[in-house]
Protein backbone atom coordinates (compact mmCIF):
# COMPACT_ATOMS: atom_id res chain seq x y z
CA UNK A 1 0.00 0.00 0.00
CA UNK A 2 1.32 3.58 -0.83
CA UNK A 3 2.25 4.89 2.29
CA UNK A 4 0.76 8.51 1.07
CA UNK A 5 -2.41 7.35 1.58
CA UNK A 6 -2.46 6.07 4.77
CA UNK A 7 -4.53 8.20 7.54
CA UNK A 8 -4.64 9.12 11.19
CA UNK A 9 -8.37 8.46 12.51
CA UNK A 10 -9.22 8.68 15.79
CA UNK A 11 -5.60 7.94 17.28
CA UNK A 12 -5.65 4.79 14.77
CA UNK A 13 -3.66 4.71 11.59
CA UNK A 14 -5.56 3.80 8.64
CA UNK A 15 -3.43 2.05 5.94
CA UNK A 16 -5.79 3.72 3.41
CA UNK A 17 -8.44 6.43 3.77
CA UNK A 18 -11.09 3.54 2.04
CA UNK A 19 -13.69 1.97 4.89
CA UNK A 20 -15.81 -0.70 3.79
CA UNK A 21 -19.56 0.20 4.90
CA UNK A 22 -21.74 -1.91 7.59
CA UNK A 23 -23.69 -4.20 6.02
CA UNK A 24 -22.21 -4.57 2.40
CA UNK A 25 -19.55 -7.04 3.48
CA UNK A 26 -21.25 -8.94 6.08
CA UNK A 27 -19.24 -9.54 9.12
CA UNK A 28 -15.88 -9.56 7.05
CA UNK A 29 -14.73 -12.76 6.50
CA UNK A 30 -16.98 -13.39 3.89
CA UNK A 31 -15.91 -10.58 1.59
CA UNK A 32 -12.23 -12.09 1.81
CA UNK A 33 -13.70 -14.80 -0.64
CA UNK A 34 -13.29 -12.64 -3.37
CA UNK A 35 -10.30 -13.49 -5.87
CA UNK A 36 -7.97 -10.97 -5.93
CA UNK A 37 -9.50 -8.98 -3.14
CA UNK A 38 -7.14 -8.16 0.07
CA UNK A 39 -7.75 -6.58 3.33
CA UNK A 40 -4.53 -4.69 2.78
CA UNK A 41 -6.10 -2.06 0.29
CA UNK A 42 -8.80 -0.96 2.91
CA UNK A 43 -7.83 0.59 6.28
CA UNK A 44 -11.21 -0.43 7.68
CA UNK A 45 -14.54 -2.67 7.66
CA UNK A 46 -17.26 -1.70 9.39
CA UNK A 47 -18.48 -4.98 11.02
CA UNK A 48 -22.79 -5.87 9.80
CA UNK A 49 -24.85 -3.80 12.16
CA UNK A 50 -25.17 -5.91 15.12
CA UNK A 51 -27.90 -5.80 18.37
CA UNK A 52 -28.53 -7.28 21.70
CA UNK A 53 -30.23 -10.28 20.70
CA UNK A 54 -30.62 -12.14 17.66
CA UNK A 55 -32.85 -10.62 14.46
CA UNK A 56 -34.32 -12.23 11.49
CA UNK A 57 -34.75 -8.94 9.55
CA UNK A 58 -37.79 -7.60 7.89
CA UNK A 59 -39.77 -9.51 5.29
CA UNK A 60 -38.95 -10.22 1.64
CA UNK A 61 -38.46 -8.48 -0.66
CA UNK A 62 -35.32 -6.75 1.02
CA UNK A 63 -33.48 -5.43 -1.95
CA UNK A 64 -34.27 -3.85 -4.97
CA UNK A 65 -32.12 -2.12 -7.59
CA UNK A 66 -33.26 1.79 -8.53
CA UNK A 67 -31.87 4.16 -11.05
CA UNK A 68 -28.54 5.18 -10.01
CA UNK A 69 -29.11 3.04 -6.83
CA UNK A 70 -30.48 0.69 -4.54
CA UNK A 71 -33.35 0.36 -1.93
CA UNK A 72 -32.62 -1.98 1.09
CA UNK A 73 -34.50 -2.90 4.37
CA UNK A 74 -32.69 -5.71 5.43
CA UNK A 75 -33.74 -5.30 9.59
CA UNK A 76 -30.56 -5.63 11.21
CA UNK A 77 -30.49 -9.32 10.75
CA UNK A 78 -28.18 -10.69 13.09
CA UNK A 79 -26.76 -13.40 15.12
CA UNK A 80 -26.72 -10.91 18.43
CA UNK A 81 -23.95 -9.51 20.08
CA UNK A 82 -22.72 -12.24 22.24
CA UNK A 83 -22.38 -14.64 18.93
CA UNK A 84 -20.42 -11.78 17.33
CA UNK A 85 -18.20 -11.00 19.67
CA UNK A 86 -17.35 -15.21 21.15
CA UNK A 87 -17.52 -16.79 17.80
CA UNK A 88 -17.20 -14.15 14.98
CA UNK A 89 -14.43 -11.64 15.95
CA UNK A 90 -11.79 -14.45 17.25
CA UNK A 91 -12.20 -15.99 13.62
CA UNK A 92 -10.88 -12.68 12.14
CA UNK A 93 -7.35 -11.54 10.84
CA UNK A 94 -6.98 -8.68 13.08
CA UNK A 95 -3.34 -8.01 11.48
CA UNK A 96 -4.86 -7.13 8.27
CA UNK A 97 -6.67 -3.87 9.03
CA UNK A 98 -8.96 -2.48 11.66
CA UNK A 99 -12.52 -3.76 12.09
CA UNK A 100 -15.86 -1.63 13.44
CA UNK A 101 -18.30 -3.08 15.64
CA UNK A 102 -21.61 -1.33 14.10
CA UNK A 103 -24.49 -1.25 17.09
CA UNK A 104 -27.84 -0.18 17.12
CA UNK A 105 -30.18 -0.95 20.21
CA UNK A 106 -34.54 -0.49 20.75
CA UNK A 107 -33.81 2.15 23.36
CA UNK A 108 -30.85 4.43 25.11
CA UNK A 109 -30.18 1.89 27.60
CA UNK A 110 -29.65 -0.92 25.32
CA UNK A 111 -26.96 1.27 23.27
CA UNK A 112 -24.95 1.30 26.51
CA UNK A 113 -25.24 -2.46 26.71
CA UNK A 114 -24.34 -3.51 23.63
CA UNK A 115 -21.26 -0.96 23.61
CA UNK A 116 -20.11 -2.51 26.58
CA UNK A 117 -20.15 -5.31 25.13
CA UNK A 118 -17.92 -4.72 22.47
CA UNK A 119 -15.71 -2.46 25.07
CA UNK A 120 -14.08 -5.57 25.84
CA UNK A 121 -13.44 -6.66 22.53
CA UNK A 122 -10.78 -6.60 20.28
CA UNK A 123 -12.63 -4.22 17.51
CA UNK A 124 -10.59 -1.01 17.46
CA UNK A 125 -13.73 1.21 17.13
CA UNK A 126 -17.66 1.27 17.71
CA UNK A 127 -19.51 2.68 15.36
CA UNK A 128 -23.17 3.90 17.11
CA UNK A 129 -25.88 3.40 14.15
CA UNK A 130 -28.75 6.15 15.62
CA UNK A 131 -30.78 5.40 12.54
CA UNK A 132 -32.78 3.02 14.40
CA UNK A 133 -36.85 3.14 16.40
CA UNK A 134 -37.13 3.87 19.36
CA UNK A 135 -39.26 1.66 20.62
CA UNK A 136 -39.81 2.88 24.04
CA UNK A 137 -40.33 6.39 22.74
CA UNK A 138 -43.25 5.57 20.09
CA UNK A 139 -40.79 4.66 17.29
CA UNK A 140 -39.50 7.84 16.68
CA UNK A 141 -35.84 7.45 15.15
CA UNK A 142 -33.05 8.31 16.99
CA UNK A 143 -30.87 10.04 14.79
CA UNK A 144 -33.62 12.52 13.89
CA UNK A 145 -33.80 13.89 17.40
CA UNK A 146 -30.62 15.82 18.67
CA UNK A 147 -31.72 15.37 22.34
CA UNK A 148 -32.17 11.72 22.12
CA UNK A 149 -29.08 11.20 19.50
CA UNK A 150 -26.86 12.88 22.53
CA UNK A 151 -28.34 11.21 25.29
CA UNK A 152 -27.17 7.66 23.24
CA UNK A 153 -23.93 9.25 22.61
CA UNK A 154 -23.31 9.74 25.94
CA UNK A 155 -24.54 6.84 27.50
CA UNK A 156 -22.43 4.21 24.99
CA UNK A 157 -19.39 7.10 25.87
CA UNK A 158 -19.68 5.82 29.53
CA UNK A 159 -20.12 2.60 28.44
CA UNK A 160 -16.69 2.53 26.39
CA UNK A 161 -13.24 3.47 26.15
CA UNK A 162 -12.65 2.71 21.99
CA UNK A 163 -13.56 5.60 19.86
CA UNK A 164 -17.18 6.24 19.23
CA UNK A 165 -18.11 6.92 15.68
CA UNK A 166 -21.75 8.50 15.04
CA UNK A 167 -23.25 7.13 11.79
CA UNK A 168 -25.87 10.50 11.05
CA UNK A 169 -28.45 10.49 9.37
CA UNK A 170 -29.85 12.57 6.79
CA UNK A 171 -33.41 12.66 7.57
CA UNK A 172 -33.52 15.43 9.65
CA UNK A 173 -33.52 19.10 9.58
CA UNK A 174 -30.18 20.16 11.33
CA UNK A 175 -27.25 17.82 10.73
CA UNK A 176 -24.51 20.36 12.13
CA UNK A 177 -26.88 21.18 15.08
CA UNK A 178 -27.24 17.30 15.47
CA UNK A 179 -23.31 16.85 14.97
CA UNK A 180 -22.69 19.38 17.61
CA UNK A 181 -24.53 17.56 19.98
CA UNK A 182 -23.08 14.53 19.41
CA UNK A 183 -19.30 16.00 19.81
CA UNK A 184 -20.62 18.08 23.07
CA UNK A 185 -22.27 14.03 24.22
CA UNK A 186 -18.52 12.26 23.62
CA UNK A 187 -18.57 11.05 20.09
CA UNK A 188 -14.85 11.01 18.61
CA UNK A 189 -16.10 10.96 15.06
CA UNK A 190 -18.82 10.35 12.27
CA UNK A 191 -19.77 8.50 9.64
CA UNK A 192 -21.82 10.84 7.17
CA UNK A 193 -24.23 10.44 5.96
CA UNK A 194 -26.39 6.94 6.21
CA UNK A 195 -29.26 5.96 3.72
CA UNK A 196 -32.19 8.41 2.52
CA UNK A 197 -35.76 6.83 2.99
CA UNK A 198 -36.84 5.50 0.05
CA UNK A 199 -39.77 3.31 -1.96
CA UNK A 200 -40.07 1.16 -4.90
CA UNK A 201 -43.78 0.73 -6.19
CA UNK A 202 -45.04 -2.59 -8.24
CA UNK A 203 -47.27 -0.44 -10.50
CA UNK A 204 -48.67 -4.52 -11.45
CA UNK A 205 -49.94 -5.34 -7.84
CA UNK A 206 -49.79 -1.10 -6.95
CA UNK A 207 -47.69 -2.32 -3.90
CA UNK A 208 -44.45 -1.46 -2.53
CA UNK A 209 -41.84 -3.83 -3.93
CA UNK A 210 -39.92 -3.67 -0.46
CA UNK A 211 -41.83 -6.14 1.87
CA UNK A 212 -41.12 -3.18 4.57
CA UNK A 213 -43.15 -1.34 2.17
CA UNK A 214 -39.84 1.51 2.32
CA UNK A 215 -35.79 1.23 2.99
CA UNK A 216 -32.54 3.12 3.04
CA UNK A 217 -31.51 4.35 -0.58
CA UNK A 218 -28.20 4.19 -1.47
CA UNK A 219 -25.59 4.28 -4.52
CA UNK A 220 -24.68 7.38 -6.79
CA UNK A 221 -28.67 8.85 -6.61
CA UNK A 222 -27.60 10.14 -2.67
CA UNK A 223 -23.78 11.74 -3.25
CA UNK A 224 -24.77 15.13 -3.89
CA UNK A 225 -26.56 15.05 -0.70
CA UNK A 226 -23.81 13.13 1.09
CA UNK A 227 -21.62 15.64 0.24
CA UNK A 228 -23.30 19.08 1.20
CA UNK A 229 -24.40 16.87 4.29
CA UNK A 230 -20.10 16.20 5.14
CA UNK A 231 -19.35 19.68 4.13
CA UNK A 232 -21.59 20.97 6.34
CA UNK A 233 -20.81 18.58 9.62
CA UNK A 234 -17.31 19.59 8.89
CA UNK A 235 -18.08 23.37 9.69
CA UNK A 236 -18.76 22.02 13.40
CA UNK A 237 -16.02 19.22 13.38
CA UNK A 238 -12.92 21.33 12.17
CA UNK A 239 -12.88 23.48 15.34
CA UNK A 240 -12.72 20.25 17.79
CA UNK A 241 -10.54 17.54 15.46
CA UNK A 242 -13.16 15.49 14.80
CA UNK A 243 -13.05 12.98 11.66
CA UNK A 244 -15.23 12.09 9.38
CA UNK A 245 -16.01 8.84 7.04
CA UNK A 246 -17.51 11.02 4.32
CA UNK A 247 -19.92 8.05 2.73
CA UNK A 248 -22.86 7.98 0.25
CA UNK A 249 -22.24 6.92 -3.63
CA UNK A 250 -18.99 6.81 -3.89
CA UNK A 251 -18.17 4.79 -6.86
CA UNK A 252 -14.66 6.16 -8.06
CA UNK A 253 -11.50 7.83 -7.00
CA UNK A 254 -12.65 11.19 -7.97
CA UNK A 255 -16.00 10.80 -5.87
CA UNK A 256 -14.12 9.84 -3.02
CA UNK A 257 -11.16 12.78 -3.32
CA UNK A 258 -14.55 15.00 -3.77
CA UNK A 259 -15.66 13.68 -0.52
CA UNK A 260 -12.16 14.40 1.07
CA UNK A 261 -12.23 18.14 -0.33
CA UNK A 262 -15.16 18.49 0.84
CA UNK A 263 -14.31 17.39 4.97
CA UNK A 264 -13.93 13.90 4.92
CA UNK A 265 -11.04 12.45 6.78
CA UNK A 266 -11.65 8.79 5.26
CA UNK A 267 -14.04 7.88 2.50
CA UNK A 268 -16.93 4.43 2.42
CA UNK A 269 -17.55 2.47 0.20
CA UNK A 270 -20.94 0.57 0.14
CA UNK A 271 -23.13 0.09 -2.93
CA UNK A 272 -20.13 0.70 -5.65
CA UNK A 273 -18.86 -3.70 -4.34
CA UNK A 274 -21.93 -4.91 -5.73
CA UNK A 275 -21.25 -3.47 -8.82
CA UNK A 276 -17.51 -4.09 -8.69
CA UNK A 277 -15.74 -5.99 -5.88
CA UNK A 278 -12.33 -4.79 -6.69
CA UNK A 279 -13.14 -0.91 -6.54
CA UNK A 280 -10.96 -0.26 -3.88
CA UNK A 281 -7.97 -1.18 -5.40
CA UNK A 282 -8.59 1.36 -8.28
CA UNK A 283 -10.05 4.24 -5.74
CA UNK A 284 -6.34 3.49 -4.02
CA UNK A 285 -4.47 4.17 -7.01
CA UNK A 286 -6.75 6.96 -8.26
CA UNK A 287 -6.59 8.92 -4.70
CA UNK A 288 -2.67 8.45 -5.45
CA UNK A 289 -2.56 9.22 -9.07
CA UNK A 290 -4.59 12.78 -7.77
CA UNK A 291 -1.90 13.32 -5.02
CA UNK A 292 1.01 12.67 -7.10
CA UNK A 293 -0.28 15.14 -9.95
CA UNK A 294 -1.24 17.45 -7.44
CA UNK A 295 2.26 17.72 -5.53
CA UNK A 296 -0.02 16.77 -2.69
CA UNK A 297 2.46 14.66 0.20
CA UNK A 298 -0.27 13.54 2.58
CA UNK A 299 -4.16 12.97 2.05
CA UNK A 300 -4.73 15.48 5.71
CA UNK A 301 -3.84 18.05 3.21
CA UNK A 302 -7.04 17.80 0.97
CA UNK A 303 -9.12 17.42 3.80
CA UNK A 304 -11.24 20.29 4.07
CA UNK A 305 -9.56 21.80 1.02
CA UNK A 306 -12.76 23.03 -0.50
CA UNK A 307 -12.60 26.72 -2.07
CA UNK A 308 -16.13 28.12 -1.65
CA UNK A 309 -17.81 30.21 -4.21
CA UNK A 310 -19.08 33.83 -2.62
CA UNK A 311 -22.50 34.30 -3.87
CA UNK A 312 -24.28 37.62 -4.33
CA UNK A 313 -26.09 38.72 -0.90
CA UNK A 314 -29.65 37.41 -0.14
CA UNK A 315 -29.03 35.29 -3.68
CA UNK A 316 -31.23 32.05 -3.45
CA UNK A 317 -29.84 28.83 -3.23
CA UNK A 318 -31.96 27.84 -6.02
CA UNK A 319 -34.72 29.01 -8.68
CA UNK A 320 -38.30 27.95 -7.42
Amino acid sequence: MNRSLSVEFCGLELQSPVVLLSGCVGFGEEYTRVKGYSNNEVGAICLKGTTLEPRLGNTPHRVIETPAGMINSIGLQNPGAEYVINNILPELDLTETHYIANISGSSVEEYGEIAARFDDSPVSAIEVNISCPNVKEGGAVFGNDPDVSARVVEVCRKATNKPLITKLSPNQTDIAHNAQRCIDAGTDAFAVINTLMGMAIDIEKRKPIIGNNMGGLSGPAIKPVALLKVHQVYQVCKAHNIPIIGQGGINSASDAIEFLIAGATAIGIGTALFGDPLICNSINRGIAEYMQRHKIAALKELTGSLNLNTPAPATPACDC
